[in-house]
């Protein structure tokens, strides 16, 4: 099995391959990867289901031993493929604290952070604008 990205690709039931294509992926579709949901006043504002992780977003934990826990993202690995939430540590053997990975899909953003020109909300909404004035 080749080692390089294929572009080609579409999908594939074998969970091998599936995991070959996230293993292999560039960092322009890693991004992809890290999408986490947003809560449903937000859905409703902006007429978006998900969207990608981004450091200063407030998420909270739907899954494992910090759910209801939430906090803002302090850093996100497109390497790994996961998250890292302010307050949310563990303790180390010597004393000091260190962040825990969440995985993206255990996360569900409560507030936006709208700072970046760039970012795909402001887009949205230029649209939606455009939409209620035709």
């Amino acid at each position: 099995m080749k080692k390089k990205f294929s572009k080609k690709w579409k999908s594939s039931k074998q969970p091998r391959k599936q995991r070959k294509y996230l293993a292999n992926a560039p960092i322009h579709i890693r991004r992809k990867f890290l999408s986490i949901n947003l809560s449903k006043e937000l859905r409703k504002k902006y007429g978006i289901r998900s969207i990608s992780a981004r450091k200063g977003d407030v998420v909270k934990i739907q899954r494992g031993k910090f759910k209801g826990k939430s906090g803002k993202i302090v850093s996100v690995n497109l390497r790994k493929g996961k998250v890292y939430v302010e307050g949310i540590q563990r303790k180390k053997q010597d004393g000091s604290k260190v962040n825990i990975p969440l995985a993206p899909s255990n996360l569900q953003i409560i507030e936006l952070s709208i700072e970046d020109k760039r970012r795909k909300i402001n887009k949205v909404k230029q649209s939606k604008n455009k939409l209620e004035k035709k």
